[in-house]
């Protein structure tokens, strides 16, 4: 009996020392992972912490910064292109975001004000705008006003109270000197021609009265023979180019007021075999201006500041939504250049290619 009774013992003691080794197991497992997805849980906490802060030094994400819309006249012309770089530089010094739009080309008013009307959808708290009619942009600006959406015009003024400032060239002395350096190319007398970029912007009235009405001021002995208007399309300003010197054969000269348009007349001389009997004066750059111009087929043209245009549109809207009081006019300047000083310093920080 008691061997069986010690057997007995022995037997229960086992099995109560497997059950407390058992229950041991069962709560030691349920600790790990328990503790696995806290520190889990931990880890992505941080990275979700991370991710909220990327966006910005200061801790803030891109939805807190102020949204500045802008639509430019045209999006082709690497004088746009360069507006947009000017733009995109003051974003990021004044950590805001932007959006650049244009229509496809400079004739397509309609297609412009829809965008104007899609930025205007998106309340955003600031809108850059060149206009390339301000007649028909004016119920849109009115509805901007009433949304409390300051309005920076740029490039193109608007025949408005609404924008708070106006970032662009003086376009009229622009045309002004560039209508001296014509008369002083073809020993001031002749016919000369424009073929300007329309007859509805603010840039397009300016550039054609300042160089039109400098001429008939202060050079008497220069004929303004015709003006055309090519929508700054190049392949319609070499039609018009064309037809002008067809029909005026003694053709001093001959004014382009826009990339687009000095590009068409350049074409049209080339074509016509008249380099040397044409002067063309231009306005804007881009490289085939540049290679004109290095060529000889183009005397010179004036060059504006986009990438400056660009930079004080999006630094007018900061400061305006920062309470700041910003000038009427912002006036970012303008050069002249030609074969003799395209290379120096201060021409080449404003041309571009």
């Amino acid at each position: 009996m008691n061997r069986k009774f010690l057997a007995l013992v022995i037997m229960v003691s086992s099995l109560v020392f497997v059950l407390a080794a058992c229950g041991g197991d069962s709560t030691e497992t349920g600790s790990n992972d328990s503790g696995s997805d806290n520190t889990q849980n931990e880890e992505n906490n941080e990275s979700s912490g991370e991710s909220a802060t990327t966006d910005n030094e200061d801790g803030e994400t891109s939805e807190d910064k102020p949204y500045v819309a802008i639509i430019s006249k045209g999006f082709q012309h690497q004088f746009w292109q360069a507006v947009q770089r000017g733009a995109e530089k003051a974003a990021e010094e004044f950590n805001v975001e932007i959006t650049f739009e244009g229509p496809d080309n400079e004739s397509q008013v309609d297609k412009q004000i829809e965008m104007l009307q899609t930025a205007l959808d998106k309340n955003p708290d600031a809108i850059g705008f060149a206009a390339l009619d301000s007649q028909a942009a004016a119920p849109l600006l009115e509805n901007a006003k009433e949304k409390d959406i300051p309005v920076i015009a740029f490039d193109s003024g608007v025949n408005s109270d609404i924008p708070v400032t106006t970032a662009s060239t003086d376009n009229y002395a622009a045309a002004a000197e560039a209508a001296h350096k014509m008369a002083e190319l073809i020993g001031e007398e002749g016919k000369v021609a424009l073929v300007v970029h329309d007859q509805v912007s603010v840039t397009g009235v300016q550039r054609r009265d300042g160089f039109i009405e400098t001429m008939e001021k202060e050079y008497p002995n220069i004929e303004i023979a015709d003006t055309q208007y090519g929508g700054g399309d190049h392949l319609e300003s070499t039609n018009l180019a064309k037809a002008m010197m067809q029909a005026h054969p003694d053709l001093a000269g001959i004014y382009g007021t826009n990339e687009g348009s000095a590009i068409g007349v350049v074409n049209a001389v080339r074509e016509l075999g008249k380099e040397s009997e044409v002067t063309i004066v231009g306005f804007d750059s881009g490289k085939q201006q540049i290679d004109a111009i290095k060529d000889g087929v183009m005397a010179g043209a004036i060059t504006q500041n986009p990438e400056g245009i660009g930079y004080e549109t999006v630094k007018a809207a900061v400061d305006t939504l920062n309470g700041k009081e910003v000038p009427e006019t912002i006036d970012t300047g303008f050069y002249w250049y030609d074969a003799d000083n395209i290379d120096s310093e201060e021409i080449q920080a404003a041309i571009y290619e």
